[in-house]
């Protein structure tokens, strides 16, 4: 790992709340960007330290830097006004805000007033945050309190649902000097619905942890999941956008059809439980389809071993937000199980129809059913679906591969210092240093020759 002691925050991350079980890859990105020798400092607005269950090392708690809770952090501000040491813009910001519908994202004023004094302290001029939420807004107002640059990591239903807060996502895109997204499908939608900034968006793929389901790959034992009754595994919040209900459904079509020998296991818990329970009840699958509750990654990985198909069918909710890139689908990829899901947003960036799995329509349980049917009577075909799947979560979704392009597209977009020691491990970085530079040389020039003319 790197000295941290010694090194220099090229950057800071400002996140909602961090560490969190619900956010992993926030942690794997930070931990990886660490190991390749770039180390942000730690900004998280909520403090996590009593949040269970933990999958990610205690010491990182170390490093974050916790703000203080609304009202005490709201005393501190004054404090650093009163001992005058914010900006006039954060002063001037406060004392005229309005009374009535914008009062909803204030808070995000005084998180930016007190991260950016300790911004200021360690030299740091820009940050990065994920979603286009909370840790997005109050890097918008560090901006402008302190005229850091920003860029922020945008997924799903942060940029899809709609929203009437003051600080639109239009206001965001608009003054991010970088954009990154986790698909290709989510960055050819900002362009074209921001065309202004189109230049600024870049794909960056979550990243995945691979070794334990290397190990899960490794294991499987295809003759043993392919003898007697076939395991069909989804893992996922029992919510709208994660298409459960159609699942039952397609199992009871199989059924239907003749197909007897499967079972459909759900992991997850959520607030369609019992709508899910009566939906098992009423198609008369309660031997077919099992609601198994929330489960370990361990144990997740185990039934992985088992599973002869992963299935996933998302569908947009009626809200508009939908799953852009679900890590299960990922991590079933990585463990060589060939996936079913539905061609909705960067989904077929990762299911390949007919090559790592099938995809149909959302919102078609029929369709889904004949899938199901069609990878369940080939195994032979449904495990090369498998190894080919494997060998792309390989190529696109390791933390490695992802973390250095998001690492990349920093420096070239000028957001962290030149590195000698960064440029020694990556040195295709050169040319990211000198489009940089470059950049500063045309800056100069047109400035030299605006003052000319005036």
């Amino acid at each position: 790992m790197p000295d941290r002691s010694a090194a220099r925050h090229p950057l800071a991350y400002v996140f909602e709340r961090f560490p969190s079980f619900t956010q992993t890859f926030c942690v794997r990105e930070i931990l990886e960007l660490e190991r390749q020798g770039l180390c942000p400092l730690l900004f998280s607005i909520r403090d996590t330290r009593g949040e269970v269950p933990r999958q990610f090392p205690e010491e990182l708690y170390e490093r974050v830097v916790f703000l203080p809770p609304a009202k005490e952090l709201v005393e501190e501000v004054k404090q650093l006004k009163a001992e005058g040491r914010l900006p006039q813009s954060v002063v001037l910001t406060l004392r005229h805000w309005k009374e009535k519908d914008d009062q909803r994202d204030k808070q995000r004023v005084y998180e930016a007033a007190w991260i950016g004094t300790r911004l200021a302290d360690a030299g740091v001029r820009h940050v990065h945050s994920h979603f286009a939420g909370i840790g997005a807004r109050t890097c918008w107002w560090l901006k402008f309190f302190y005229d850091t640059t920003y860029s922020f990591t945008g997924h799903a239903n942060d940029l899809w649902e709609r929203n009437d807060l003051p600080l639109s996502l239009e206001m965001l895109m608009n003054d991010a000097d970088f954009v990154a997204t986790v698909s290709e499908y989510s960055a050819r939608d900002l362009r074209d619905r921001f065309p202004r900034v189109a230049d600024r968006v870049k794909r960056v793929y979550n990243g995945l942890n691979l070794a334990p389901f290397r190990e899960a790959a490794d294991r499987r034992n295809p003759a043993k999941v392919w003898k007697g009754e076939r395991l069909i595994l989804t893992v996922g919040r029992l919510i709208e956008k994660k298409g459960f209900d159609d699942l039952v459904r397609a199992c009871g079509h199989l059924r239907d059809r003749g197909v007897r020998n499967f079972r459909c296991v759900i992991v997850g818990d959520g607030p369609m439980e019992d709508e899910l329970n009566s939906l098992i009840s009423s198609l008369r699958l309660a031997d077919r389809v099992v609601l198994a509750g929330p489960k370990s990654q361990d144990e997740i990985i185990e039934l992985l071993e088992q599973a002869a198909i992963f299935a996933l069918p998302c569908v947009t909710e009626k809200s508009g937000g939908k799953d852009n890139l679900p890590t299960v689908l990922m991590e079933a990829m990585a463990a060589r199980v060939a996936c079913a899901s539905t061609r909705l947003a960067g989904v077929p960036e990762m299911v390949i129809d007919g090559k790592t799995g099938r995809l149909v329509d959302e919102r078609q349980p029929e369709a889904f059913a004949g899938i199901l049917a069609d990878l369940l009577a080939d195994s032979d075909k449904t495990e090369a679906m498998g190894n080919a799947g494997f060998a792309l979560a390989e190529e696109r979704f390791s933390k490695e591969v992802t973390a250095k392009g998001l690492r990349r597209h920093l420096v070239r977009y000028g957001l962290v210092r030149f590195s000698p020691a960064l440029l020694g491990r990556d040195p295709a970085l050169i040319s990211a240093y000198l489009s940089q530079a470059a950049k500063r040389i045309r800056r100069l020039f047109r400035a030299r020759g605006k003052n000319r003319v005036g």
